[in-house]
């Protein structure tokens, strides 16, 4: 079996966030990067079935080579190679896009990737990259068995979680408590080292094109009630949100 794992780079949750006034842009002056947590999680799941079926385990990241030390650190947590789609992608589709195309040339009987990443939150990647190969698609999964020829699931939803068993091929986004995050040994650090990270070209056009998008808009009210005043609280929840 082939899983691959496909990872962002994202802003640690402790750093602090400025805005560049020349950009407009969040600044990267300062800001310490992680993998993203779901993805760790997704990752760490892989690196188990390795460990129990014998799979062999590819990284797969579209950035800069900033993130080279954080793939190195996810071959030192036992990722047997690693992938770096060179570029600077500023939409989920263009991340899909580079996916689809990697997946193409090289065929893989599992795709995992964290539910969504702690940045931008849009938590879509992965429906995109199903769709455009058309592989068996869930997410957020929480619990992850192989069965023979398939996948044993459990998979959240609204108001509990279903157990569900599918096909290879298959693209899933990950969550707590699918495994527990791992942590490097001195052996798998030394060995990542001399591991190489194969580079790619970002191919401007894909298989997948933003038709439109609409965002939304929410007409939010925001009023202050005093502690003192729950009364009117519980009356506004009653009569203009409908929640009581």
């Amino acid at each position: 079996m082939k899983i691959l794992v496909c990872i962002s780079c994202v802003p640690d949750t402790t750093s602090k966030i400025a805005i560049d006034p020349s950009t407009s842009q969040i600044s990267s002056q300062g800001l310490t990067f992680i993998v993203g947590p779901y993805d760790d999680y997704a990752l760490s799941r892989a690196i188990e079935l390795k460990e129990s079926t014998g799979a062999e385990v590819i990284v797969l990241h579209v950035g800069g080579s900033e993130s080279e030390a954080l793939i190195r650190k996810c071959l030192a947590l036992g990722a047997d190679s690693a992938v770096r789609v060179d570029g600077n992608p500023t939409t989920s589709a263009q991340i899909a896009n580079a996916i689809v195309s990697y997946v193409n040339q090289n065929p893989m009987d599992l795709i995992l990737m964290g539910k969504e990443s702690i940045d931008y939150n849009s938590g879509i990647v992965h429906g995109l990259v199903a769709g455009a190969l058309g592989y068996t698609h869930f997410n957020p999964v929480m619990h992850l068995d192989v069965a023979g020829d398939g996948l044993q699931l459990e998979v959240e939803m609204d108001g509990g979680k279903m157990e569900v068993s599918c096909p290879l091929p298959a693209v899933l986004g990950c969550q707590e408590p699918i495994a527990e995050w791992k942590i490097p040994s001195m052996r798998g650090i030394m060995t990542a080292r001399t591991k190489e990270i194969v580079v790619l070209p970002l191919e401007s056009i894909g298989q997948i094109q933003i038709v439109k998008a609409d965002i939304a808009e929410t007409a939010r009210k925001n009023k202050m009630i005093k502690a003192e005043d729950a009364e009117q609280l519980i009356d506004l929840l009653r009569t203009e949100t409908n929640v009581l």
